[in-house]
């Protein structure tokens, strides 16, 4: 579940995570921005159209499962034919301080973003969105479906040098599921592995189902054969830390003992970040020495041609100029692919006037969405008719979504319990990320106009900075809120439907509860055939865009970069995934 942040006018993503822990965009500031910069986590770079190439390939992706086990280590995907390529030198990018670096505390892109290099898990996602081996060299998957065998990489070791065992596994697990860990995520991501729960209520101090066979070798045991379980393994609930670090104290994440691609060599908050080159790192170094993130903000573009960044997300009002051949930084300009992403509002279902279905359906069929995407966001984004973004495993264009008809919604409001006088309307507090008194975006204020121009709604806006509205947001404080969005952290449609609205995860941040829904997205998680299973999922997003717990806005075509010429390699993906290692310079 990787959490996205929009914060300018184009709806930046800035991940939480779908893991459906909302966050495939990236979270770099734009160069660019639509509006002036706050201090909140990394805000994704806006979504833009253009027929720029784009940098490293990445294919469409598809509803293929995922393939087996490989222990191939995945080379650099843009290496070869590339330049000249030089070993060494530091990669220098605006970026912003994460709101945490614990991998089991993590929820959103902004974080994940580093924890992904510093850290690991058993599997990983690659450049391709192809599932392949991390610490594990190797698993096989039991004939019932319902256990996993791993051999760890003989070679995998924490930053330190020592080994990384079965045990550190185990107990990094444990660790994620212990309820004084408040870790948001691990019920969705460990909440299938036999004796989980247990431990997440506090009533166990242990989980049977993940065995220590040897200190090379571990068992995962689930409680139904479920075909994600391998993919939920690549977010960072599950990865590995060393007990011994984790234990010397709360300042630990300081200095993290990882097994990542990057150790933390340097971190001031508000200034600077710096990751060095693992040199032991056992799917083999970094081309670079390290990625430095300026985490102090500046003037992205100055610093750019001035060669204080060498990478950077393009806002809306510099790409128009960009893309003219003329410009001396046209051939800098990359377009990355479209992003497995969905930007919405959420309506509290415990809050009036929102435990009325007929308000939150009102409210949907009063967005007009095709203009807004036209003329104040240039197209840069697809109109969302439900949850699941275009060439997304189940997406279903024949959904039948909420165009723009301000009639029909006032009819539905006056056949709601509220009626259409809506001054007697209780106070509505729209909540959003963003620094005290930081500027609305042109977007916001126009669907709140609308809102109270077609149905007479006012609202208050009240501005949260980013931690805390991440805390708030997962206790369900919110009475209707908006600013983020949420990035698929796999390719399963269970990462966003299930995980976001099933009565009982701790991802469903609006107090949705429909039993017949929580049949479907049960029966969908064990359902084997592939095509049965996606039906299942197409069934459960129609009942949920019917009954409105979320307004869906729009998803991401795909965010513009400026990257220096000499730059290579950089995976641009629609996922949130390691990346830096493959990254490297050109002579």
């Amino acid at each position: 579940m990787r959490i996205l942040l929009l914060l300018t006018a184009v709806v930046l993503l800035a991940a939480l995570t779908a893991c459906g822990s909302d966050s495939g965009a990236t979270e770099e500031p734009a160069i660019i921005p639509e509006a002036t910069p706050t201090a909140e986590p990394t805000p994704l770079a806006e979504a833009t159209a253009t027929t720029a190439p784009v940098s490293a390939p990445v294919p469409t992706a598809t509803s293929a499962p995922l393939p087996s086990a490989s222990s191939t280590v995945i080379p650099n995907p843009t290496r070869a034919g590339a330049g000249t390529a030089v070993d060494g030198g530091v990669l220098m990018i605006l970026g912003s301080d994460p709101p945490t670096l614990d991998p089991h505390q993590t929820g959103d892109v902004t974080s994940s973003r580093y924890i992904l290099e510093v850290f690991g898990g058993l599997l990983t996602i690659d450049p391709y969105l192809q599932l392949v081996p991390d610490l594990a060299q190797d698993w096989t998957v039991d004939s019932d479906g319902m256990g996993y065998t791993f051999t760890l990489n003989p070679e995998a070791r924490f930053h330190d040098g020592r080994k990384v065992t079965a045990a550190d596994f185990k107990w990094s697990v444990e660790r994620a599921a212990d309820p004084s860990t408040e870790a948001p995520a691990a019920d969705v991501f460990l909440g299938d592995i036999v004796g989980a729960e247990a431990r997440l209520n506090g009533e166990a101090s242990s989980i049977p189902g993940i065995v220590v066979v040897d200190d090379a070798t571990v068992r995962v045991e689930i409680d139904a054969p479920k075909p994600y379980l391998l993919a939920k393994l690549t977010y960072p609930t599950s990865f590995v830390v060393d007990r011994s670090n984790v234990e010397s104290g709360r300042d630990w994440i300081r200095s993290p003992n990882g097994t990542g691609p990057f150790k933390l060599g340097e971190y001031e908050p508000g200034v600077l970040m710096r990751l060095e080159r693992f040199e032991d790192y056992h799917l083999g170094p970094a081309y670079l020495d390290a990625v430095e993130f300026n985490l102090a903000g500046g003037d992205g573009l100055l610093m750019y041609e001035n060669d204080e960044i060498h990478f950077g997300g393009v806002g809306v009002a510099l790409l128009e100029a960009l893309e003219d051949p003329s410009h001396p930084l046209r051939d800098d300009l990359h377009r990355g692919p479209a992003e497995f992403d969905v930007a919405y509002f959420g309506m509290n279902f415990e809050e009036p006037p929102f435990d009325d279905v007929k308000v939150r359906q009102a409210l949907n069929y009063a967005i007009d969405r095709e203009s807004l995407a036209d003329v104040l966001l240039n197209n840069v984004v697809t109109p969302a008719k439900g949850v699941l973004p275009p060439g997304f495993p189940a997406y279903n264009p024949d959904l039948d979504g909420y165009n723009y008809d301000p009639d029909r919604a006032r009819r539905l409001l006056s056949e709601s319990k509220y009626g259409t006088d809506t001054t007697e309307y209780p106070t509505i507090i729209l909540t959003v990320p963003g620094s005290f008194g930081a500027p609305v975006s042109p977007v916001l204020e126009a669907i709140l106009a609308t809102w109270e121009e077609d149905l007479g709604i006012t609202m208050e806006i009240q501005q949260t900075e980013w931690a805390t509205y991440l805390q708030d947001l997962r206790e369900r404080r919110f009475q209707i809120f908006g600013g983020l969005g949420w990035v698929a952290d796999y390719l399963d449609p269970e990462n966003f439907l299930d995980g976001l609205f099933h009565s009982e995860s701790d991802n469903n941040h609006t107090s949705y509860s429909n039993p017949a829904l929580d049949a479907i997205l049960e029966r969908a998680r064990v359902e084997q055939d592939q095509q049965a299973r996606f039906e299942l999922y197409k069934q459960a997003e129609q009942m949920i865009v019917d009954e409105s717990p979320w307004a869906p806005l729009w998803h991401s075509n795909g965010e513009s970069y400026l990257i220096k010429p000499y730059i290579k390699g950089f995976p641009l993906s629609p996922l949130v995934i390691p990346r830096y290692r493959f990254v490297y310079f050109t002579e």
